[in-house]
């Protein structure tokens, strides 16, 4: 097992997979680093100040007067309504939501990746992993061996662990380092509110409670990991069902980009809530935001993940010990 894993190892990094996203990853930060950079500066010429409670209030006003306004959905109209709550709630116990520096951009950059930009990240490097082998002409070769076909499997399917915490290590660590050098590197230990829960369309503060940065990056690090990771056994299924590269990229970007627009717009459609892609945006819970579809908690999209999950990577392993090769 130990030979098929240094093995698998060696094909990852000859196809030079993780050295793309990494500069990828690294390519996009910078530019987002560079975007939020502009609009610090843009807040503190429109209102003459660096003051977070004075950028606080103003972000109240401005979703206050959106919620005026008689255009806007009533899905929409609830989830603003959550948002200024819970930007009051900051305010009145004197919290800065967005504390200067360098972690508090990387717990910014996780939530807006975490259901689209990891995944296809991810997908990128699973996608091959055994479809590359057919297209390769080398599944023959490598099925002759004196090894168990679900060792030969499971060994592929470590490797995609191993690069999916590869990736979610780098990912922060070129976030905070590239961010870093523009907002400092300061903002560890500041206070950061979770616990906010939404029942009946009301935002419920009972069960807020602080925890330091270092804590809740770790806390979204983690469930960035877990969604990464379930991705990735859609995509590693997908490589042995199809047996294509770029169709099996084709189906699961299908799937990634109608989870986000699904998510918008499944508020009237209860059963959608049992589909993975809908369940992909975890962090969420942990800011407070309000879920697409009512009843969705996270121990409950934590538990349709790991459904998906395990349903796909028992389909892998069935199908490729019981498939013909020729």
């Amino acid at each position: 097992m130990i030979n098929l894993l240094q093995n698998e190892m060696i094909k990852l990094v000859a196809k030079k997979r993780i050295v793309v996203v990494t500069m990828i990853m690294a390519a996009l930060i910078a530019m987002f680093t560079y975007a939020q950079y502009k609009e610090t500066e843009r807040l503190k010429e429109r209102l003459g100040t660096t003051d977070w409670r004075t950028s606080l209030q103003q972000q109240i006003v401005d979703t206050q007067n959106r919620l005026s306004g008689s255009r806007i959905s009533e899905e929409w109209r609830k989830q603003l309504q959550i948002r200024v709550t819970q930007q009051q709630y900051y305010l009145d116990h004197n919290i800065n939501p967005a504390e200067p520096g360098a972690p508090t951009f990387v717990r910014g950059f996780v939530e807006s990746s975490i259901q689209l930009l990891l995944p296809l990240m991810i997908m990128v490097v699973a996608a091959d992993l055994v479809s590359s082998e057919y297209s390769m002409g080398t599944v023959k070769l490598l099925l002759t061996r004196p090894v168990k076909r679900w060792k030969i499997l499971f060994s592929k399917y470590m490797t995609l662990v191993f690069s999916v915490s590869l990736i979610i290590l780098l990912f922060g660590l070129l976030a905070y380092l590239i961010s870093g050098v523009v907002f400092g590197f300061t903002g560890w230990e500041a206070p950061v509110l979770t616990g906010f829960t939404i029942e009946g369309g009301e935002l419920n503060t009972s069960a807020v409670h602080l925890v330091p940065q270092w804590q809740y990056l770790l806390m979204e690090l983690g469930l960035a990991w877990f969604v990464s990771l379930v991705v990735g056994t859609f995509s590693f299924m997908l490589s042995v069902l199809i047996r294509s590269t770029a169709a099996g990229m084709g189906v699961m970007l299908a799937c990634l980009i109608s989870g986000t627009i699904l998510s918008n717009m499944v508020s009237s459609w209860e059963s959608a809530k049992y589909l993975f892609m809908v369940n992909l945006d975890l962090t969420a819970y942990l800011r407070g935001s309000a879920s697409p579809i009512e009843g969705m908690s996270l121990g409950f999209s934590l538990a349709v993940l790991s459904i998906w999950g395990a349903a796909a990577l028992l389909v892998s392993f069935i199908v490729f010990i019981r498939q013909d090769v020729y």
